[in-house]
């Protein structure tokens, strides 16, 4: 109850409001009655201390003392009787009270304070009682209209009929799940706030208002709360005050029943996603027994086998805050499903997988390639910002080159997966590498040093040996030679000599290595160990 109520109260039929008028529609929670000298020491928040000062009798401008430190212990106010104990309120106390609005309430002298507590707690009571009721009917109500089938759009619109206000249902990253009426423009201001980091909800309060400049809208926000930290909310088109604890009511009882509704659909979502992401885990490792049979299985996640994709492979960058592992997963399923979301709100065709602790995109090429440089790299740097505001972390992206068909994203995966890796080598952060081919003098760093040795000397043979003057020589005109596609007259005109001259080294060498220079094998393997020679400077 109010101050102002509890002045209508039969008991208080002759009480006067002899100070602090500005605080009259302070909340009372509960009453108490007591003259010890350390009653401070029992008050609480919201309660109306009933007393005849008794205690004061002696040491009336103890008073003032009093109402301070009930103020701050933010009790409600002070209900007094005067002329039995204490002739008269001292007029400091009185200032006092009218200069921070704190209600001092005088009692007449012929009630008792017993009466006064009585019908006090019964007016509370019974309004609570009421509003406990109105709670349990509000629920089962909805709880009905849910359970017919009628779903959340129906419900939103059944409630926004009581309150009369417009509403929106929000998920956790904001984005327009139902609503009583079309909001277009609104639910795009309010995601580009959630996106920019805004926090809607302050600590410790049932609810949170605030204006959108743009529109000049004033929006109350309810949180849903169901098993995740952050479920979404009721957004309210209007200002929900907080003296109308009957209209907070019916809302948050329709918060709670949406947020089961909301458990269900999720736990059907998981359900969906880890078979989802089980077929491309098994699609990527070779698990399936024909490509008939993926393409089919491909059939029910509405993956085409007959188009191209580009694949995108995302993990978070390594953070500066050492996070348990049970967080570091939380904070990885977190940002993964908002990258899910956004890719959805993009283009419902992009397919979103999680491999461990990364998150696969999966792009349908409609036209060309050059849909990478203007559709799918603008997408992805939109999305590394929007992480960045909203969650303080960065991520990166390697790419796959074009895969014709989708049973040639199993490659396309590997690639873009090798594309992340050389980003992250170079101690890049927050960047999008494409996968490079790799040439032939990049495929040989990878092979241990002394095996391209061994390689090296074993095709050779004798003529490994720089030592001998003529073996430079001749290795310098075999180089030419499978240089020039085995062609001696063009070796003739590179070297400046006869023609025999050719002939005559190219027997020498073949002598020298064991191994005709007719032999394709013998040419391929020749050309590797010139490559492998440049890359080593042997």
């Amino acid at each position: 109850m109010k101050i102002s109520d509890i002045l209508h109260i039969p008991a208080f039929h002759n009480a006067r409001l002899i100070a602090g008028h500005k605080g009259k529609e302070r909340e009372v929670y509960s009453v108490n009655m007591m003259d010890a000298p350390d009653i401070i020491y029992y008050l609480k928040p919201n309660e109306l201390l009933v007393t005849t000062a008794y205690h004061l009798k002696d040491n009336p401008h103890d008073l003032l003392e009093l109402i301070k430190s009930m103020v701050e212990q933010q009790c409600a106010g002070l209900a007094i009787k005067t002329k039995r104990f204490l002739e008269e309120i001292p007029e400091n106390a009185l200032a006092y009270a009218n200069e921070i609005g704190f209600p001092i309430i005088e009692l007449p002298i012929d009630i008792s304070l017993g009466e006064v507590v009585n019908q006090l707690l019964s007016y509370i009571l019974n309004k609570r009682t009421n509003e406990l009721l109105l709670a349990i009917e509000t629920h089962q109500k909805f709880t009905k209209h849910i359970m017919s089938g009628k779903g959340l759009t129906s419900l939103l619109r059944s409630l926004s009929s009581m309150i009369k206000y417009p509403i929106i249902l929000l998920n956790k990253h904001f984005r327009i799940i139902g609503s009583s009426h079309p909001f277009s423009n609104l639910s795009d201001e309010l995601r580009k706030l959630y996106t920019n980091g805004f926090r809607f909800f302050l600590p410790n309060t049932s609810y949170s208002c605030f204006s959108i400049i743009s529109n000049r809208e004033v929006v109350s926000v309810f949180p849903i709360y169901t098993h995740e930290e952050n479920s979404g909310c009721l957004a309210v088109i209007g200002m929900i005050p907080f003296s109308n604890p009957s209209m907070i009511l019916t809302i948050e009882q329709a918060a709670n029943v949406i947020s089961f509704e909301l458990m269900k659909e999720n736990a059907l979502k998981q359900y969906t996603k880890k078979v989802r992401n089980e077929f491309f885990i098994n699609f990527t490792e070779g698990a399936f027994q024909s490509l008939e049979e993926v393409t089919i299985k491909a059939k029910e996640f509405q993956i085409i086998n007959d188009q191209s994709y580009i694949c995108a492979v995302g993990k978070l960058d390594e953070s500066r805050t050492m996070l348990s592992f049970t967080e570091s997963h939380k904070e990885i399923d977190t940002i993964f499903e908002f990258i899910e979301e956004e890719s959805h709100i993009f283009s419902k065709s992009i397919h979103h997988f999680v491999k461990g602790n990364i998150c696969i995109l999966l792009f349908p090429i409609t036209e060309s390639w050059t849909e990478l440089n203007t559709i799918i790299l603008p997408f992805l740097e939109e999305l590394q910002i929007k992480i960045k505001n909203r969650y303080n972390r960065t991520v990166s992206f390697g790419l796959s080159n074009l895969c014709q068909q989708f049973l040639d994203v199993q490659k396309g995966f590997r690639e873009a997966l090798e594309a992340l890796r050389t980003g992250r080598l170079s101690g890049n952060r927050q960047f999008i590498q494409i996968y490079r081919r790799k040439d032939i003098s990049e495929l040989l760093q990878m092979i241990p040093t002394q095996d391209l040795k061994d390689f090296y000397n074993e095709t050779l043979q004798k003529l490994s040996d720089q030592s001998i003057h003529e073996n430079q020589i001749l290795l310098h005109t075999l180089f030419v030679f499978l240089e020039n596609h085995c062609q001696i007259s063009e070796t003739a005109k590179k070297l400046y000599v006869h023609r025999n001259t050719v002939i005559y080294r190219l027997e020498n060498c073949e002598k020298l290595i064991g191994k005709s220079l007719k032999d394709p094998d013998t040419t391929f393997r020749l050309r590797l160990a010139f490559r492998i020679k440049n890359l080593l400077h042997l």
